[in-house]
């Protein structure tokens, strides 16, 4: 068991996965190190050795924030696709929707909460991407977007927990807008076809 535990670390270290650097507010601890080694460890074992090379070849910076990404989030599926998990999300942005239009704070609180720890999916957010994205330029906005949208789901439910649904309301228009973005760098148009006439 301890050789399994020091290979993850090893191969989080080989992968350039340190935990240290702008990524992070504060120095991970120990446990959250070997925490991150095999979460990531376990998620490249789903990959296909294509996928592997190309998050291999990915920024120090980009990496990092991934094992961040992983650290954060409470939730992990062995079984849902990001498809399923972004439907989750869905549904939580919805009851946002509805609590600010109805001035229900513990409901805009509940799903914003939710919004921010949403489940990741099987193998990560990685394997879900059109592998021409999996470049640190195209994930380099990945930082952004999660200030936007799950740092500013926390920032929604703080306000509502206030009863201050104005503020709320702000932060619902922000993670509108970072849900577009992101989509429409990572996804495109939603039922397009490469193989339809345009």
């Amino acid at each position: 068991m301890r050789t399994a535990k020091r290979g993850a670390i090893v191969t989080v270290v080989a992968l350039g996965l340190g935990l240290s650097g702008a990524a992070w507010s504060q120095a991970p601890s120990k446990a959250d190190m070997q925490r991150g080694a095999e979460i990531m460890q376990k998620q490249m074992s789903m990959m296909t050795p294509e996928l592997v090379e190309k998050a291999k070849a990915l920024s120090p910076e980009i990496k990092q924030f991934l094992v961040k990404i992983a650290l954060k989030h409470s939730r992990h599926s062995d079984t849902l696709t990001l498809r399923q998990v972004m439907t989750e999300i869905l549904a939580d942005y919805q009851a946002i929707g509805a609590a600010i239009a109805t001035d229900n704070n513990e409901l805009a609180s509940d799903a914003a909460r939710r919004l921010a720890n949403h489940r990741l999916p099987r193998g990560g957010m990685l394997p879900y991407l059109p592998l021409e994205k999996v470049t640190t330029k195209d994930l380099s906005l990945l930082p952004a977007m999660e200030n936007i949208i799950e740092v500013g789901a926390i920032r929604l439910a703080e306000a509502a927990e206030k009863g201050d649904m104005g503020k709320a309301a702000q932060e619902f228009g922000a993670i509108t807008g970072g849900c577009v973005t992101c989509h429409a760098h990572f996804r495109g148009q939603p039922g397009t076809s490469e193989r339809l006439k345009k």
